[in-house]
């Protein structure tokens, strides 16, 4: 891993010659993604976003933290334990330079030794899923992290409204794999990221591999196509 969605953010937090990034998909063309979004604070953040930080209570883990713009609402507004966890290096050393007290680069499936209240995956967490072939581990996994009586906050979106429709109304999806697995691509400065898998899961396919996994779950907020949901444990 190259690292460049860390080494944006390490560029604009540093001030030195930052540039948007650029991402595209399997079935979506390049987009700007500007790098002081992953700054912004809790007033520019959409509605899921904070929804999932006021339902946030107790120890928590932010997953896929990033910039640590969720961690530090959670830790400077709402006075909460957090630790914010993220693959990349670089967006880790920002977040403690942002002031963030725990901070770990860590793949989540190899984190160990605590567990919490409150795990908040946000900005389609269901993204690190990567595909419904591995979602099992995944929840296993998140199962493992969480305290008895804890919650796991979670956004996605469903993406069907992306594929092409015919005139009776039908919706057009590849016949290989499910629609909302894709290959997800960063570029910054002239350079590219492998690409990696990248999950988009409709609620219901959500719901049903949450409750294959010991989780009772809710819908606790639906924003057009997209969604926060809430898990917790049954068993």
């Amino acid at each position: 891993m190259k690292d460049l969605m860390g080494r944006a953010i390490w560029d604009y937090y540093q001030n030195e010659n930052p540039e948007d990034l650029q991402t595209e998909t399997s079935i979506s063309e390049l987009d700007e993604l500007p790098v002081d979004y992953l700054f912004r604070d809790f007033e520019d953040m959409n509605d899921i976003e904070q929804k999932a930080l006021e339902l946030s209570k107790g120890k928590t883990l932010d997953i896929g933290a990033g910039a640590g713009s969720h961690s530090l609402y959670l830790q400077n507004d709402r006075n909460l334990d957090v630790t914010a966890l993220d693959i990349s290096p670089k967006s880790i050393e920002v977040c403690k330079l942002r002031g963030i007290k725990k901070a770990v680069t860590e793949n989540m499936l190899h984190f160990e030794g605590e567990t919490f209240d409150t795990i908040v995956l946000l900005m389609n967490g269901t993204g690190i899923f990567q595909s419904l072939t591995v979602i099992d581990i995944y929840l296993k996994k998140l199962h493992s992290l969480l305290n008895e009586k804890g919650q796991i906050l979670i956004d996605s979106t469903d993406i069907l409204y992306m594929f092409d429709r015919d005139e009776d109304g039908g919706v057009y999806i590849p016949a290989e794999g499910y629609y909302g697995e894709l290959d997800y691509i960063v570029h910054y400065k002239g350079e590219s990221e492998d690409p990696i898998k990248w999950l988009y899961l409709d609620f219901n396919t959500l719901k049903n591999a949450a409750e294959n996994n010991g989780f009772a779950i809710e819908k606790v907020l639906q924003d057009e196509d997209a969604y926060l949901a809430r898990l917790t444990k049954n068993r």
